[in-house]
């Protein structure tokens, strides 16, 4: 039976769950865990998207995702096939890991945006010991939302929800907190669409949502790099260790400001596997995140290009 196509919008907020197959637990402790946050914390640097709320349970996990203009099915391919590669080592398994593909849901409206995450909040009730403690969870986004936890990973963008409440950050966290009690009792996704009335019909402030083109051409980022490296780049340039370092970061980029896939990335440089090209988007990856003359590159991309339009 053919698959249901997936509704996407290209700057859609969506709620993501997934769920592993029958036969194992998707998180078999809290390490594991830390290890999905972890990726999706590399992921998130990579693809710039940004995360309203989490809950990550024994067997499944809730996420929710506004893709800031990315490839929602790119992004989550990304996590789910790093965290079945470290399921796999770890656990000295073959297989699969999640149940089919993500499932996923487009929020059409603010209403449903905010139950969403109260309903993904109330997720920890049915856990022994935090049936009326839920914000005591440690692998739900809640405790964050009232400031009783730090963000380890700097995953969070908590204030684009409470910034509806209000914009004295008290006022909202008491307002979340009302909402969330509310939905204490819905037992599925069906009834968020039933307890809509609980929440406000108003709001004093609403966040502005960073969309990012993904249209950046190729030979711009080739320029760029070029210019930052003060190197001339040339992809298909082989036996060069510094053009190597500069193939990664093209590869990096590429990954995060087009919607062109590694496959068809490959086809920018001289006789390369897929394999060399994936090796060379995590050396890019570690570049970004740990040398300080390219840590800002895509940011600064993305502003020197945000009001882009390729000629025609």
């Amino acid at each position: 039976m053919p698959r249901t196509a997936r509704k996407k919008s290209p700057a859609g907020i969506y709620h993501i769950m997934v769920r592993s197959i029958s036969e194992i637990m998707l998180f078999r402790n809290s390490k594991d865990k830390e290890r999905y946050l972890a990726i999706l914390k590399k992921y998130k640097e990579i693809y710039l998207f940004e995360v309203y709320a989490y809950c990550l349970m024994s067997t499944h996990a809730h996420i929710v995702i506004d893709c800031c203009a990315a490839d929602i099915s790119k992004i989550m391919k990304s996590i789910n096939q790093s965290y079945a590669a470290y399921y796999n080592i770890k656990y000295q398994r073959h297989g699969h890991v999640f149940q089919d593909r993500f499932k996923s849901k487009l929020v059409d409206n603010d209403n449903y945006l905010l139950n969403l995450t109260g309903y993904i909040h109330n997720n920890p009730k049915d856990i022994k010991g935090y049936e009326n403690n839920v914000h005591k969870y440690s692998y739900s986004s809640f405790g964050i939302y009232l400031g009783i936890r730090s963000d380890k990973y700097g995953i969070l963008n908590y204030t684009h929800i409470l910034d509806y409440f209000s914009k004295d950050i008290i006022k909202a966290r008491s307002s979340y907190v009302d909402l969330v009690n509310r939905l204490y009792t819905a037992v599925n996704l069906k009834e968020i669409d039933k307890d809509i009335e609980f929440t406000p019909q108003s709001f004093e402030y609403r966040s502005e949502r960073n969309i990012i083109l993904r249209n950046m051409p190729p030979e711009e980022i080739i320029n760029y790099i070029s210019k930052v490296s003060c190197i001339k780049f040339d992809p298909r340039l082989k036996h060069s260790r510094k053009n190597t370092e500069l193939k990664a970061l093209f590869v990096i980029i590429m990954r995060s400001l087009t919607d062109i896939s590694l496959t068809k990335i490959c086809t920018y440089f001289s006789n390369i596997t897929l394999s060399n090209v994936w090796k060379l988007s995590e050396m890019g990856y570690r570049l970004l995140t740990t040398n300080i003359k390219y840590m800002h590159i895509i940011d600064d991309l993305v502003s020197k290009y945000r009001n882009y339009i390729p000629s025609s």
